[in-house]
């Protein structure tokens, strides 16, 4: 959210210095969530074209995230609201998520899906999927969701084993550890079908993925910068996908199966 010495700051650039070039404020800190150039053009885009289309359920479970000391692990509200439209543009019904956390994303996911849709949703932390569950509910779409308690790897590889399960999922959302982004697009690639998506968050990592060698990054930052770098240049070759890169959130790739 825009912060009032954030907006008062390029007011003051844009009135008391109309002689000078418009200042836009930028965010001090590498680790910020939006990839836009001010907070205040980013709460534009929420107050503006998000929050009003919010579906009632997926705010409530925002507004309970935000309370959580992990929050920064949500997906944001835009993204949330493009990972939607995008499902129904595309006509998914079987999907798949890993890394679910409260269940933000899960939620827009099974709300977009209709009513026989289903997603296989794999995280290691059952707790904070429960936190979201209660809004599920309520929401009318838990019956949309497979939930599996535990690492994402060892279900993908009794998937790919299956060859019934190969080309059977519509779309695949990736928002867990950056270091096995490489492995489980490995498995993904079987599992999604010609024509479908799969869709890897954080792929510009808090901006980090341009910082210079000594810039004062977060230690969780650094530490998966490298891996994060070396999957965008591993999509950016792979002859099987077509991929756009989209600066929504904190990056999205979409990858779309050509073979």
């Amino acid at each position: 959210m825009a912060s009032t010495s954030v907006a008062a700051a390029e007011v003051k650039a844009q009135t008391t210095q109309a002689e000078e070039p418009v200042k836009v404020v930028r965010h001090q800190e590498v680790g910020h969530k939006s990839l836009l150039q001010s907070d205040a053009l980013y709460q534009y885009i929420l107050e503006t074209s998000v929050y009003p289309r919010e579906p009632e359920p997926m705010k409530e479970l925002r507004e309970v995230t935000a309370k959580h000391p992990w929050n920064l692990m949500t997906t944001s509200a835009d993204e949330g609201q493009f990972l939607g439209l995008l499902l129904k543009l595309i006509n998914a019904k079987n999907t798949m998520e890993i890394g679910v956390y409260t269940g933000y994303s899960l939620l827009s996911t099974a709300l977009a899906l209709p009513d026989d849709g289903k997603i296989l949703a794999m995280d290691i932390n059952r707790e904070n999927y429960d936190i979201g569950l209660p809004i599920i509910e309520k929401a009318g779409v838990a019956h949309k969701i497979d939930f599996r308690e535990g690492p994402a790897m060892p279900v993908l590889d009794e998937l790919v084993k299956n060859e019934d399960m190969h080309g059977s999922f519509d779309f695949v959302f990736v928002d867990a550890d950056k270091d096995n982004y490489l492995n489980y697009h490995k498995r993904l690639i079987d599992l999604v079908k010609v024509g479908g998506l799969i869709a890897y968050d954080n792929t510009l990592w808090n901006g980090s993925v341009v910082a210079p060698p000594d810039a004062p990054l977060r230690k969780y930052v650094r530490y998966y910068r490298d891996f994060v770098m070396e999957l965008n240049k591993a999509l950016a070759v792979d002859p099987r996908i077509e991929i756009s890169q989209i600066p929504v959130g904190d990056g999205v790739t979409l990858c779309r199966r050509v073979y």
